[in-house]
């Protein structure tokens, strides 16, 4: 059994896991794949009883790991570019977690997302506009023009970060995701290169801190070093390791979401239309698509004692990766897990992830993903796929990153304001 399944999410199941991951999840939904070395987990049920049970399993090596050794003066940046020793909060255990997490979950409790709400309006509408008059009839690949600028604009302007910094941000990311994620050979003078960057990107998070320490503004990062629940605040070092990652995964996992989401509408029966003339609610749209295809496809976990995961014993060490792209297709959970069906009761999928680290920021999130497909239905309400091959996912796993989007659009652009709001309550009531 150990010699494991070819599961290879980097190449040949790159643009299409679900379908190797469905012929095996019935017969054997615990599979060790060598590629990643790594246990995966592919049942919903399963991976539940993993994300709660914080005794048994670490989540401190929760990334994937890079497949080519790296030069030595290379991996020391990489260890030490946030500080020494320094973790972000999806990589600690408690009780250092708890620690940490309930001073951040003050900057995204709901009043915090409602006060941040026509902040997010504006930069969808300006961005929506600007981009359908500047496309006009050509196409364009959405990604590029719209959910990378939208995402990223959105978390800078809720960290508080200065404008001219906000594309080097995007960069600084870029450079970690083919670090964190590297499978094949690439020249050291390239890899030294991002691995400066990522130094540069922690200097950067360091001084900004400060600069909030000293004179705050009306931003997270002020709201964490001043304003937590009881008086309870995090250091300056604290707060400055956080930051890359609220950008990082502020934006990332966001702009994936987008292009997911819109391509599935596209090609589906009714297409953009449907969403344009309000007969697929906006909340409704965002679910599915969260569960269709999650953007963060997966997660690591360590076994930190022997332990038995859906019948299958595993000793201590083994590091177990949960797909959660698969739970959203596992047909226990879902009635018609291949199909994608908008209304259909979609909010079960683990795309936030379960537990002590479920996703902080996922009402925010989900603000952010309606505001702007209202925006773009809206503004854009004609859009269609361009003629081509299907787009391709980008070999990042376990992020499910479309690698472009070329759409177009039929008939003039829209200046209606959007009419699919339906209910009232923020996304981030609703968690």
């Amino acid at each position: 059994m150990h010699e494991g399944r070819p599961f290879d999410p980097y190449g040949v199941h790159r643009d299409d896991p679900y379908s190797f991951l469905a012929d095996v999840v019935e017969t054997e939904p615990v599979f060790y794949a060598p590629l990643l070395d790594a246990w995966c987990v592919t049942r919903r049920e399963d991976m539940v009883a993993v994300l709660r049970d914080d005794r048994n399993f670490s989540a401190r090596d929760h990334n994937p790991r890079s497949s080519v050794e790296l030069p030595e003066d290379v991996s020391r940046m990489l260890r030490t570019w946030r500080g020494a020793g320094a973790l972000a909060v999806g990589s600690l255990d408690p009780p250092e977690h708890a620690r940490i997490r309930d001073v951040l979950n003050v900057g995204f409790t709901p009043a915090r997302v409602r006060a941040f709400e026509p902040t997010v309006r504006a930069i969808a509408t300006e961005l929506a506009e600007r981009t359908a008059e500047s496309a006009g009839p050509a196409e364009f690949d959405f990604i590029t023009e719209f959910a990378v600028p939208y995402s990223l604009e959105v978390i800078c302007r809720r960290l508080g970060i200065p404008d001219e910094y906000v594309e080097r941000c995007r960069t600084w990311s870029e450079q970690r995701i083919e670090l964190m994620m590297l499978q094949g050979y690439t020249d050291p003078d390239w890899l030294r290169e991002y691995a400066r960057g990522l130094m540069e990107f922690g200097a950067f998070a360091r001084s900004l801190v400060q600069e909030r320490l000293a004179a705050p503004q009306d931003d997270l990062i002020s709201e964490l070093l001043h304003d937590g629940r009881a008086g309870n605040t995090l250091t300056a070092d604290d707060v400055a390791v956080q930051v890359p990652t609220l950008i990082f995964a502020g934006h990332m996992t966001c702009a994936e979401a987008l292009g997911t989401i819109v391509y599935q509408q596209l090609r589906s029966p009714g297409g953009w239309a449907a969403v344009a003339d309000g007969k697929i609610a906006t909340r409704d749209l965002v679910e599915e698509g969260l569960r269709f295809d999650s953007p963060l496809a997966g997660m690591y976990r360590t076994a930190l004692h022997d332990v038995v995961v859906g019948d299958v014993p595993l000793p201590a060490g083994s590091r177990l990766l949960l797909l959660y792209g698969a739970a959203g297709r596992d047909s226990r959970a879902h009635a018609c897990p291949a199909g994608f069906s908008p209304g259909s009761g979609s909010s079960a999928h683990l795309a936030f992830g379960h537990g002590i680290h479920f996703c902080l920021g996922a009402g925010f999130a989900r603000l952010e993903l309606e505001v702007a497909i209202q925006a773009v239905a809206d503004r854009m309400p004609g859009l269609t796929l361009a003629p081509g091959e299907p787009p391709r996912h980008r070999p990042v796993f376990p992020l499910r990153a479309l690698s472009e989007l070329r759409v177009r659009q039929q008939g003039r652009p829209s200046g209606r304001p959007s009419e699919r709001l339906g209910d009232t309550r923020t996304p981030a009531e609703l968690t």
